[in-house]
C-alpha cells in the first residue's frame, strides 16, 4: 500500500523530475544498470543502519521482518511501515533524484527491481545463481544467509556493498546451508 502510495502519488501529482514524464526514446540500459546500481547501494545502507543505528529503530522497523528466517517468494515486501519507507521507498526517491530517465527507463528498472527482491527472498535455488553468484549479483541463497545469521549480506540486487564493506558471507560458508555440525559458519570469506 505504502510503495503503490508513494508511486502513485510522486507520479500524479507531478512531483518527479520532468524527464520522468518523457514518452519518448526507448530504454537506456545504462541508466537502468546506474539505478540498479543506486538503489542497492543506499538500500544497502538504509538496511546496515536499521540494523546497527539502535536497537529500538532495528525492533520498530526490520525486526518484524525478520520473522522470515527462511524467506519465501512473497514475504520480500512484508515489512513494517518503518521499514519499507527507510528501505524502499528513501532509496527509490534518491534514485529518481539523482538518476533522470524517460518514462520507458524507470518502469525498466522499477520492475526488474521489484521482481529481483522477490525472487532473493524466494525458497527456489535458480539455474542463473552460480554464474549470477560469480559476478556479484544477489541470489535467493546470498539473502538467506542474511535472514538466517542477520549480520552479514546486507545487499539485496548485489553483493558489491557487502564485499566493499567486508560484510558478505558466501553461502557456502554457512553451517546450516551446508549440513555441517561445525557451528555457524565452515570457514570465512
Amino acid at each position: 500500500v505504502m510503495l503503490g502510495g508513494y508511486l502513485s502519488g510522486y507520479w500524479l501529482l507531478g512531483l518527479m523530475p520532468s524527464s520522468y514524464y518523457q514518452f519518448t526514446g526507448g530504454i537506456d540500459w545504462v541508466a537502468v544498470a546506474i539505478q540498479l546500481l543506486l538503489q542497492d547501494v543506499v538500500q544497502y545502507l538504509m538496511h546496515f543502519g536499521e540494523h546497527k543505528i539502535s536497537f529500538v529503530l532495528y525492533r520498530m522497523s526490520h525486526k518484524p521482518h525478520h520473522r522470515f528466517t527462511n524467506p519465501k517468494l512473497f514475504d520480500a515486501f512484508n515489512g513494517s511501515a518503518a521499514d519499507t519507507f527507510l528501505m524502499i521507498l528513501i532509496p527509490l526517491l534518491i534514485t529518481s533524484r539523482v538518476v533522470h530517465c524517460n518514462v520507458w527507463t524507470y518502469m525498466t528498472f522499477g520492475t526488474l527491481y521489484a521482481n529481483w527482491l522477490c525472487l532473493i527472498h524466494s525458497e527456489y535455488h535458480h539455474p542463473w545463481d552460480p554464474v549470477f553468484r560469480q559476478i556479484g549479483f544477489g541470489t535467493a541463497a546470498d539473502h538467506h544467509v542474511h535472514h538466517k545469521l542477520f549480520v552479514k549480506n546486507y545487499g539485496h540486487l548485489f553483493m558489491y556493498a557487502d564485499w566493499a564493506f567486508r560484510t558478505y558471507l558466501n553461502p557456502d560458508c554457512v553451517a546450516a546451508f551446508t549440513g555441517s555440525k561445525e557451528g555457524k559458519t565452515v570457514k570465512g570469506w
